[in-house]
């Protein structure tokens, strides 16, 4: 039950023991959340105008280490697998009869990552370069917030090794059901429905739990929440995925070819599996990487049972936990798609979510938008964990990040009113680019060269005006007023291809010199104090601002095609060497306006060399303008603006 004492200040309530069983949560989410029963006069969690209040010291703060057997035995010694849960809760959880909920960061990359080679992504080639090495010691546990500004609001904080890393047992999957198991059974403790022991292997139950446990964390730590919570089980009631994966498939592949995450070309399941291997006796993993490498299809990148099994969108059915996702619009490591498909399963499932797009790259918003960052985290797990009414569910769904730093609320994204308008590569007058336009207009066929490894995207896209050997260009006029690309652009391209390369690649972008976001941050030398200091952690940070650069364009999204897998991206088909085929494939989601007077442009290339595999160079590519043509989500006036 709840109760209201008149000490504290108006609108203070203590939450007593039955506190969140006496408040329901939408029916979508995992039933109510809920506390055993406390002895009279135990400490209580203090609620003030709908959030928890810092009341319980950190620097008073109890850990705890629990290693946790899970149902999977990865690394396939006959004995089941233990991830290893590290712990800090208030004291009063020690003897006291406080109860709390706990908030969860899973990583494999506490104990730091090893030093391996990527595959080389140059066909006939040789040498690859490698991954960065850092090893941390495990006793460097709880970095960041969370202990400084959530544990003296009433919860635990962990962190959880993934299986095969730091303290656990098993081998790193990247992905798959074992990895899945791991971070599910954490939840399972929990809620005292896995075993658990202390480092001398004495058993342990997480007598001091409510059971209501919630998971936050930034891309692969975002990624676990994600499988956790498409697992179903019960106990995860909110989480709060940063830049984390939906589906592995699109993380290191895309329509149907090997397409790399931005800045690690030649990176792939195997790679990162190793790299994280910081275990015990790591040399028991490796026939069970040597699997990996061997199933993963570098070739011809097709959908296979290995990307199933590593494939969350279509459990989203199964979640009961709330979620909030975040991504950043410049994001090319985790590219945006993971986030927008599980968006949108979660919405065709009923799941309570909300959803954060800034323009920040592969980061998370909280060094920049800190308050009201800790507001929304805040009060989502204070709903979800502690059944605190604080209306969260009830205020706009979606944040979105301008490039000018400014934020926007809807309802939804896209932002209603959005349409998909077919726009028409039209062939442009001899040695000009094309045209993009509303009404297509034929022309004779055009064609291109693949540069292969010799150039990059971001070179071809250069000059604009004038003729390319190696690409084809397709731009408006200057536009007369802006328009606003809001999620999911796709292309619908009739061609052919004759030589060795079968990728299709088309960039999206901004014509127009101008001062814009690259996605990086910079500091601002403010410093923010959002919790309670101990020795050694203050508390603060350093606020950021989100770095500029001013340049003539920008890529503002792009998308890839294996011409293999015209037909499925599971199904690799030769291709007729000369022949015309409708090829069509999406870019990844965008929110992004074009301002006026710039020009939008179409640029399609083969190889992108900081993505995809690299051919020898020479494929020829053939266009048919006026039939090929690009579908953009424009936001309401958006297709008058291309008139």
């Amino acid at each position: 039950m709840r109760r209201r004492r008149l000490t504290g200040g108006a609108g203070v309530i203590t939450l007593t023991a039955a506190l969140a069983a006496a408040t329901a949560l939408p029916a979508a989410a995992a039933g109510p959340a809920r506390s055993a029963p406390r002895p009279p006069g135990a400490p209580q969690v203090t609620v003030k105008n709908g959030e928890t209040q810092p009341v319980f010291s950190r620097a008073d703060a109890v850990t705890q280490t629990v290693n946790i057997e899970t149902t999977a035995d990865s690394d396939r010694d006959g004995v089941r697998d233990r991830v290893q849960l590290r712990i800090m809760r208030p004291r009063e959880t020690d003897g006291a009869g406080l109860k709390v909920p706990t908030i969860l960061e899973p990583s494999p990359y506490w104990a730091g990552i090893n030093d391996v080679p990527n595959h080389p992504v140059d066909i006939g080639d040789a040498g690859a370069r490698s991954l960065t090495s850092s090893r941390r010691d495990l006793a460097e546990i709880f970095p960041g917030y969370y202990d400084n500004y959530f544990l003296p609001r009433g919860y635990a904080v962990a962190d959880l090794d993934s299986i095969g890393t730091g303290g656990s047992t098993g081998c790193p999957t990247s992905g798959d059901r074992s990895e899945q198991a791991g971070a599910k059974a954490a939840v399972d403790w929990l809620n005292g429905r896995a075993r658990g022991w202390a480092p001398d292997g004495a058993p342990v139950k997480a007598t001091w739990s409510t059971g209501n446990v919630g998971m936050i964390g930034q891309s692969y730590d975002g990624t676990l929440p994600n499988m956790a919570a498409a697992t179903g089980v019960e106990g995860l009631k909110a989480i709060v995925p940063i830049a984390g994966i939906s589906s592995w498939y699109d993380y290191y592949r895309a329509g149907g070819g090997v397409v790399a995450p931005g800045g690690y070309q030649g990176e792939d399941l195997d790679v990162l599996a190793k790299a994280v291997l910081t275990r015990k006796d790591p040399e028991v993993c490796a026939k069970i990487i040597d699997g990996i490498e061997a199933a993963q299809d570098r070739e011809t990148g097709d959908y296979s049972k290995v990307w199933a099994e590593r494939d969350y969108v279509g459990q989203a059915r199964r979640v009961r936990a709330a979620v909030m996702v975040v991504h950043g619009l410049n994001d090319w490591n985790v590219k945006i798609k993971n986030s927008v498909q599980w968006w949108n399963a979660l919405k065709e499932a009923g799941v309570p979510r909300k959803l954060w797009l800034h323009q920040g790259n592969h980061s998370t918003p909280f060094r920049w938008r800190v308050e009201e960052w800790l507001r929304q985290t805040l009060h989502w797990f204070d709903r979800y964990l502690y059944g605190v009414r604080n209306g969260i569910e009830r205020e706009p769904r979606v944040d979105v990040q301008h490039a000018d730093g400014t934020w926007e609320t809807a309802t939804d994204w896209p932002v209603p009113g959005t349409r998909t308008v077919p726009v028409s590569l039209n062939a442009g007058p001899a040695g000009q680019p094309g045209a993009l336009g509303l009404r297509p207009r034929s022309g004779a066929a055009q064609s291109f060269t693949d540069a292969g490894k010799t150039r990059t995207a971001e070179q071809l896209l250069v000059g604009e005006d004038q003729a390319d050997p190696n690409r084809l260009a397709y731009l408006t006029g200057p536009l007369a007023r802006p328009v606003r690309v809001d999620g999911i652009p796709s292309m619908s391209l009739r061609a052919s291809l004759d030589g060795r390369s079968p990728y299709l690649t088309a960039l999206l972008v901004d014509y127009g010199t101008d001062t814009r976001p690259t996605g990086a941050r910079v500091n601002t030398g403010e410093q923010v104090c959002y919790g309670q200091s101990v020795p050694g952690d203050s508390g603060c940070t350093i606020r950021q601002a989100l770095h500029t650069e001013t340049a003539p364009y920008k890529i503002i999204t792009r998308g890839w095609l294996d011409a293999r897998n015209r037909h499925g991206f599971a199904r690799t088909e030769p291709i007729e060497a000369g022949r015309t085929y409708t090829f069509r494939w999406d870019l990844e989601p965008a929110d992004y306006t074009v301002k006026a007077g710039h020009r939008l442009g179409v640029i399609l290339l083969s190889t992108d060399h900081d993505y995809t595999l690299r051919y020898p160079a020479g494929t020829k590519v053939g266009v048919r303008p006026g039939v090929s043509r690009v579908l953009l989500p424009l936001a309401r006036g958006g297709r008058e603006s291309l008139q």
